[in-house]
């Protein structure tokens, strides 16, 4: 029933053209299909983007930061939270943001690893882990430092390749590829806010036209609710549950071989992200550099 409440509240799939619809979650559920036909499946992609799994990870509630930039120079943050209330963590669009800015900033490389080997002050040590610290103690709602760590970015870039994998697989068993989605629709319990950009920075959304990326919050609510108040409702939700054709993952050798392909910032095929690809490779032509010129000094 809750992908069903999800898809119900989706009448575009009664549209000519291709549709795509992602849940975002723990289950990482997925529609694909137009008027005629319907394909679903599910992805086990973790509790990351909810909260689970993440040091200071929480869902997107009053205190949560849902939205961060960095300044590259500085390494400085900007954040913006639930309610403007104090921090008390990040929620599933922070930790987006979060992990696209330390990668676009060079604090992170591809794999997620830190890089900034020179004392910083945002840069710590929690246990055996380097951690990038979002926000200095004096400035939560707990007085302890809200960081992040290497097991942190590790989570979610396993979660964000679980999802990618999911509708890469489910496309390439309907015949279609990508550039043929006239429409992706995307759910889950992000808050008011999703950074479509950001999103595909790190591999999380496909690399096409931004204009048709829709973001309609947590949509599984609004049709449960209309389940629970109609009868007509709940019939068409299970007619539209019966006219899906389940593909089940578990056993698909082509979902592990995406999975482990998309465990890269934002993947290792650069050429399925055309978009990001100068801008991906002239940060590591530079990185190199970099790398060159400390150990000449």
């Amino acid at each position: 029933m809750p992908i069903t409440a999800h898809f119900q509240q989706v009448i575009a799939f009664g549209k000519s053209g291709y549709s795509l619809f992602i849940d975002i979650g723990t289950n990482g559920e997925i529609v694909l299909g137009n008027k005629d036909w319907l394909m679903t499946a599910s992805c086990s992609a973790g509790p990351a983007f909810e909260g689970g799994g993440v040091r200071w990870g929480m869902r997107a509630e009053e205190g949560a930061i849902e939205k961060i930039s960095i300044d590259p120079n500085t390494l400085a943050p900007d954040i913006s939270t639930v309610s403007g209330v104090p921090p008390r963590g990040i929620c599933g669009s922070g930790m987006i943001d979060l992990l696209s800015e330390m990668l676009f900033a060079g604090i992170i490389d591809q794999s997620g690893r830190f890089r900034v080997d020179t004392p910083h002050p945002r840069i710590s040590k929690v246990g055996d882990e380097s951690a990038y610290v979002v926000v200095f103690a004096d400035h939560t709602a707990m007085q302890e430092d809200i960081v992040f760590t290497e097991s942190d970015i590790k989570n979610i870039i396993l979660s964000k390749g679980a999802v990618y994998a999911g509708f890469t697989v489910l496309l390439k068993q309907a015949g279609i590829d990508f550039s043929m989605v006239d429409r992706v629709f995307i759910t889950g319990g992000f808050g008011k806010y999703l950074n479509i950009e950001k999103s595909i920075f790190i591999g999380l959304l496909p690399d096409i036209d931004r204009k048709k990326f829709h973001y309609l919050g947590n949509t599984s609510i609004a049709g449960s609710y209309m389940a629970l108040l109609s009868d007509e409702y709940r019939k068409e939700a299970l007619q539209v549950s019966h006219s899906m054709t389940y593909i089940d993952f578990s056993t698909n050798n082509q979902f592990m071989e995406e999975f482990t392909s998309a465990l890269f910032l934002p993947h290792t095929d650069i050429d399925a992200f055309p978009s990001l690809k100068n801008k991906i490779q002239t940060r590591t032509a530079a990185e190199k550099c970099n790398a060159i010129n400390s150990a000449a000094i």
